[in-house]
């Protein structure tokens, strides 16, 4: 089972949904590279990567992104210096990230926490949260049938409802989610994302993933090193405050974040991890 969700996960979900668009009172520390962060050891550290919107620019499907050849090789490069500590968490199932990221496979957390491996190889999830029932699924049955152009995704452990491609009726489509729930029985949420809406149970989220797996070897002992983006990553910066570094990646947004320092935008990011993948690092094996 995955570990529960604390009310302490939420906290900064909370606030930074209720004054999402207003400038921060503390914002992150602008970082250009590698050495405007703490000292990074490879060996020591554990780097713990978002995807969408973080690695990789949203597209207007999740089918239709682009990872590009020099991040894959980085990410090679960086699990290699590390000795394996490099895992990605991320609102995609676990599949979709293995099918992204071919033939690289890494240790991970899928939908939102749901699916946790922290190891490649040795038979699939160690930790998964039950899915959800079908009569969940009903209660939004009708959802695309009342708004064109919604299209509504099954992840297994979440229901997705992206409007990319109607973004001007934003308010009606989360109208229309926050209307169906009120037929679910209490234990459930709705996540909010950039351009997406997803309902989920209320037992996991990216911070219940991260802190598990840091359990696990090679992630055990190590600083965790947390890149994200969106609100739902929020849930694993308040998870590691005190106790790690947060990345965020603003794309130009101005909410606020529990985020330590800021990269401008994905190309930021992605030049971010290639630097870092080839620096020479005293605490890691050349």
């Amino acid at each position: 089972m995955v570990p529960a969700a604390t009310t302490e996960d939420a906290s900064v979900r909370q606030i930074v949904t209720t004054k999402n668009n207003t400038p921060p009172a503390n914002p992150p520390q602008i970082a250009h590279g590698p050495h405007d962060l703490p000292e990074i050891d490879l060996a020591r550290d554990a780097l713990m990567l978002d995807v969408d919107g973080t690695l990789i620019d949203i597209a207007p499907t999740p089918e239709a992104v682009h990872v590009p050849e020099m991040l894959c090789e980085a990410l090679r490069r960086l699990e290699d210096k590390s000795g394996g500590g490099v895992a990605l968490i991320s609102g995609r199932p676990l599949k979709s990230l293995d099918d992204l990221f071919a033939p690289l496979r890494l240790p991970a957390a899928g939908s939102h926490g749901a699916e946790i491996r922290p190891r490649v190889g040795e038979g699939g999830c160690e930790f998964d949260a039950p899915r959800l029932p079908d009569p969940v699924r009903a209660a939004f049955a009708d959802m695309a049938g009342q708004i064109d152009g919604l299209r509504v995704e099954d992840k297994g452990y979440t229901l997705a409802f992206h409007y990319r491609s109607i973004i001007e009726r934003e308010g009606e489509v989360v109208a229309a989610v926050r209307a169906h729930m009120k037929a679910l029985p209490p234990g459930y949420e709705l996540l909010r994302g950039k351009a997406i809406v997803e309902i989920k149970s209320q037992g996991f989220n990216k911070g219940t993933a991260l802190r598990e797996l840091m359990k696990h070897a090679p992630f055990a002992g190590r600083r965790p090193i947390f890149h994200g983006d969106d609100i739902t990553d929020e849930d694993a910066f308040c998870a590691l405050a005190g106790r790690g570094v947060c990345v965020a990646v603003r794309d130009g947004g101005t909410r606020q974040t529990a985020a330590d320092y800021a990269l401008a935008d994905v190309g930021e990011g992605q030049r971010f991890l290639g630097a870092l993948s080839t620096m020479v690092n005293a605490g890691a094996e050349e």
